[in-house]
Formats: structure tokens, sequence, C-alpha cells
């Protein structure tokens, strides 16, 4: 897919650079963020600002790099999360996440009725604010055979949204002195994107990532009943459903940490390469949102989809 390459316009960009400047800055940027000196949210930032001056070398990539990359870096977070206490995590976060995902997809369709949204942009909105962001986007698209601007408007005001979450979140969790795991059961139902509920998480404390990612990923295997649903109702019969695989892997290695120990001895290794990779992810999601996507997705539907996430705030 490259919804996002399709709407760059180089003309747009507050800097006129040749492509071996734009290459050099972006691998600068791109180092800098697998060292500790840059955080998940000053990634994000550096990338949106990328985004608008320079631009982004190889956005036609995009796309596959942040997702392979948010999927490794996930699989490498569960070396860090032991099997018992995920358990319990999962089992606080069920009946939140059942009841968020059933109302906001409820809502979603009231409110998309009520602003004379397109259906199919209505339903990814919904989808992506329910269950897990572009992912959850990316998935159901072709079962409801989107259109690339229906896709578009959808990931970009979810990646909006995601980027002022992972800054917001944080501030409000302590100023509201909110526990590790209530931060991290609000960030894993009220941020859309699996990066940025990890990133916010991992600002806020070691056990409200651990909660925060368990409950996302426990949420984002909702993708297959929704998209099961969506060709019922969109009258798709090919079902075709992109399932989150790296999900299983996840919980491998989860368990291989909390059962073999010397795995428990190499994982605060991978920990450590799984938190760079997210950070990178983050400057990746910032360096797509160009000036032109930005514009696409438009004041109106910005605020539409920031009434799909009052619930949630």
């Amino acid at each position: 897919m490259h919804t996002q390459n399709q709407l760059t316009n180089t003309s747009a960009l507050l800097l006129n650079v040749n492509s071996n400047v734009r290459i050099i800055i972006f691998a600068i940027c791109i180092v800098l963020c697998l060292t500790p000196f840059v955080s998940p949210a000053i990634a994000l930032l550096l990338g949106l600002v990328i985004a608008q001056f320079t631009g982004h070398p190889y956005l036609h990539l995009n796309h596959k790099a942040t997702n392979l990359l948010l999927q490794v870096s996930v699989v490498g977070l569960g070396f860090g999360m032991n099997v018992h206490s995920a358990l319990q995590a999962g089992k606080e976060g069920i009946l939140f996440t059942i009841a968020s995902i059933t109302g906001t997809l409820v809502f979603g369709y009231l409110i998309g009725k009520w602003f004379r949204i397109e259906k199919k942009t209505a339903f990814l909105i919904s989808s992506g604010t329910a269950i897990c962001g572009g992912s959850a986007i990316a998935a159901i698209s072709p079962v409801i055979k989107a259109e690339e601007k229906q896709m578009s408007v959808a990931l970009g005001c979810v990646f909006i949204l995601n980027s002022i979450a992972l800054f917001v979140f944080p501030l409000i969790g302590h100023q509201l002195n909110m526990s590790q795991t209530q931060f991290g059961l609000w960030c894993a139902i009220a941020i859309h994107d699996t990066s940025s509920v990890v990133g916010a998480a991992s600002k806020y404390g070691t056990h409200a990532l651990e909660v925060a990612t368990t409950v996302k990923l426990a949420r984002a295997l909702w993708i297959i009943p929704v998209a099961f649903m969506a060709s019922f109702l969109f009258k798709n019969n090919s079902r075709k459903i992109s399932v989150p695989y790296f999900i299983g892997l996840f919980i491998l290695a989860m368990i291989a940490n909390t059962y073999i120990p010397a795995v428990s001895v190499i994982s605060p290794y991978f920990i450590k390469i799984a938190k760079a990779g997210l950070t990178l992810t983050l400057f990746l999601i910032g360096a797509g949102l160009s000036r032109t996507v930005l514009l696409s997705v438009g004041f109106n539907l910005y605020y539409r989809e920031y009434c799909f996430g009052l619930p949630y705030l």
C-alpha cells in the first residue's frame, strides 16, 4: 500500500534540497534515533520535522518498513515480560476491551451517519480507533474494497491523533496520579496504534508498558472477527483477512523469558534493541506525515475522528 507516497508533493516541502542531501539528513536522524538520547516522543517529532522540511527520501518503502519494524520490536518486548503477570493484566483488561471495541464501532457508525461521512471511510476510522490503528485499517481495507483516498483519510486521522496522544497521555496520567496498571490499561484502550501505546506506556513505567502491551495485543486479535463482520456488512465474499501472526511470536518470547533461564539472562539485550526499534518506528511514522497528508485529512474529518476518541479521553 502506497497511500502516503501518492500524497507526497515535493513542492510542499519547506526546504528545497537535492536528493543526496535529503538522504544524508535522513540517515543522520535514523542514527540519532538508535541512540539512548532520543526518546520515542522526540523521534516522532523529529520525523514530523523531516516530513515538513526536507521530506522522506524513501517514502514508497515507509509503510512496509514501519510495519515490519513495529512487529519485530513488539516481539522483542515480549522478552521482558512474565507470563503470569501478563495473564493477570489480560484478565483485568478483557472487559474494558470488549466494551470499548463494541461501543466505539457503534458510536462510530452513528457519528458517521450524523456527519454524513462516506460509509467505508467512517468504518475504517471506527475500526482503527476501536482496535489497533493503522494495522486494523490495513487489514480491513481489502475486505471492504476501500479506495486509496478512503484509506489515506483514515490513516491520516489515526496517525495525527496517535502523535498527539504520545505527548499528552503521560502528562495527563501524572496529573491524575494514575497507577502503572491504570495508565497501562488506559493507554491500551484509548490510543489507537500499537507503536504509540508502547511509546507512551514506556515513558510512564515498566509495569505500565507490560500491561499496555499485553492488553493492546489481545485487542489486536479483534481484527479477525471485525473483518468477518465487515465482509458481511459490505457484501464481500472473498474474506481476505490479514492475521497478525507476530502476536504468536510475542507470546513465545514471553514464555521463553519466563521458563527458560538462559533466555532470561540475555533478555535485557533484546529489550534494548526492541526499544530502539520502536523509537525508529515512530520516527518513520512521523516522517511519513507530510503536509499534503495532513491537509488531506482536513479540519472537519480531524474533528470527527476527535469525536470518536472522546469516550476514552
